[in-house]
């Protein structure tokens, strides 16, 4: 299989080529490790190959069936894999159990071929860490991916995979989407079982999915995913039909836009440009748009964020450190970390309790937004991406003020988070200076079929199928063999 044949087929086309014997499973994966060869040495995406991606006979029988993809270093989801975190402190450290979201990936037939970088604990809007070093955005060599799925976006942009796992408590799954040129859905809060040893992750606002190149591979996958699981606490409602149905449905919807910033920090004008087309399109397919700004007080949100997300973290740390056999400090985790981490020792449970309820008064008032309408259009995030080095968890910040720098480009995300809702990132259009833009539709709780449905009318009308980063399997030449695999497990 030639790589260009590879890197242009979504992870629904090679399937049915599979199915249909065209391709053998071997042959595309070595295309995938080929391509990672080829790319990887300058885009840092993957930090670990697994060297029994050849074994099919374990393969799950889904519609994905031996679909190359990435796991994300966060998360102890799959039985035997590394999960280090992107951090020193957890260097080497293996998940003891597949838990239901692995199960679930492994049951749709994705062939695991690696495991892809993020910041440290998934914390930054980049996939830099100084246990694995940096990605690099394919666009732009040095720039940031954002993040913290930052590593499974660059390698999806870039040809690698067709769709890997990301997950999202703050715009981790959108954000980097956004800034390099992939789809990224986040599902509603209880779509995607966190179980068994969790009944939500993050309080609810974490929801774990994928980045992919298509909307017809988002909408399979969230067929695949959305499988309530024995004691799920929340079993939400799906639509009558599979999500993939809804890619050509077509109903008259009401959109609100806009471009407001959110915060003492601006939109750039082609962003809002980029977001102002999308909702012309909509128009001129028939759904009723209008300009609407929710009413929301991001400043506030970021406050109660800092003591919900935070509360536990230390203890948290102190167990991955014991688990791994080292202790927090200066040595294993970074600056900024490490001050998250002496913050949260001083964390009380009242500002806890005081947090949990200032978010479910955001989430009410959000929600009365979509009382009037079906989605909201905005931009993915204010900026386009930025250089390395501006995100991370290395930079010598205090708490607050880390909270703040990191929320001005990616102000639209958090608020989807806190409600429950969901939202989807789309690659509508390019910057001047070469970077994509991303363009984001949020919805009603357990309404993902909305977003799919607008993003496949979006993905027609506005293509991004034929675009290209420089840094892409097509673009960039051989640089060796492919690389020795190392070891790694298969879930059945």
């Amino acid at each position: 299989m030639r790589i260009d044949e590879y890197a242009a087929m979504d992870g629904v086309a090679l399937a049915e080529a599979i199915a249909r014997r065209e391709l053998a499973i071997a042959e595309v994966t070595e295309a995938a490790l080929t391509a990672i060869a080829r790319v990887n040495p300058v885009l840092n995406a993957v930090i670990e190959q697994y060297d029994d991606a050849f074994d099919e006979t374990k393969l799950g029988h889904g519609p994905f069936r031996g679909v190359p993809y990435l796991v994300k270093d966060v998360g102890s989801h799959f039985k035997g894999r590394k999960v280090e975190y992107g951090s020193r402190l957890c260097e080497g450290l293996r998940s003891d159990s597949d838990d239901f979201f692995a199960k679930l990936v492994c049951r749709s037939g994705v062939n695991l071929v690696g495991r892809s970088n993020t910041p440290e604990f998934s914390m930054a809007l980049c996939a830099d860490n100084l246990l694995h070093g940096a990605t690099s955005n394919p666009w732009r060599r040095g720039f940031s991916t954002s993040g913290s799925s930052g590593g499974a976006a660059a390698a999806v942009a870039a040809g690698l995979v067709p769709i890997a796992h990301a997950s999202d408590m703050g715009g981790s799954t959108r954000g980097p989407a956004a800034w390099c040129g992939t789809v990224g859905l986040q599902p509603s809060r209880g779509r995607v079982s966190t179980g068994p040893d969790e009944d939500e992750h993050g309080n609810g606002m974490a929801q774990a999915f994928a980045v992919t190149r298509s909307m017809r591979d988002t909408a399979r996958m969230l067929d695949c995913l959305a499988v309530a699981q024995p004691g799920d606490p929340f079993v939400i409602a799906r639509p009558a039909e599979p999500f993939t149905h809804c890619l050509n449905s077509r109903r008259r919807l009401r959109i609100g836009w806009s471009t407001a910033p959110l915060m003492a920090a601006p939109v750039d004008p082609e962003v809002a440009e980029a977001v102002k087309a999308a909702a012309q399109a909509l128009s001129d397919a028939g759904h009723h748009v209008e300009e609407a700004v929710p009413q929301i007080d991001l400043p506030a949100i970021d406050e109660a964020c800092l003591n919900i997300w935070y509360f536990g973290f230390d203890a948290w740390l102190d167990e991955l450190g014991r688990l791994a056999g080292r202790k927090v400090g200066p040595q294993t985790v970074g600056k900024a970390t490490l001050k998250f981490y002496e913050f949260a020792k001083r964390q009380r449970p009242d500002d806890y309790h005081r947090a949990l309820r200032a978010l479910n008064g955001f989430r009410r008032a959000f929600g009365a937004f979509f009382t009037d309408y079906d989605a909201w259009l905005s931009p993915t995030c204010a900026q386009v991406a930025q250089e390395n080095g501006r995100y991370g968890m290395d930079i010598d910040m205090p708490p607050e003020e880390f909270l703040t720098h990191e929320q001005r480009p990616c102000q639209f995300m958090i608020i989807y988070n806190i409600a429950g809702q969901p939202a989807i990132s789309l690659p509508l259009a390019v910057h001047s200076n070469g970077l994509p833009i991303g363009v984001q539709i949020g919805a009603r709780h357990a309404e993902e079929d909305i977003l799919i449905e607008l993003g496949s009318l979006l993905e027609e009308t506005m293509p991004w199928a034929r675009r290209r980063p420089p840094l892409h399997v097509t673009q960039v030449s051989a640089v060796g063999e492919r690389s020795t695999l190392q070891a790694g497990h298969v879930c059945a």
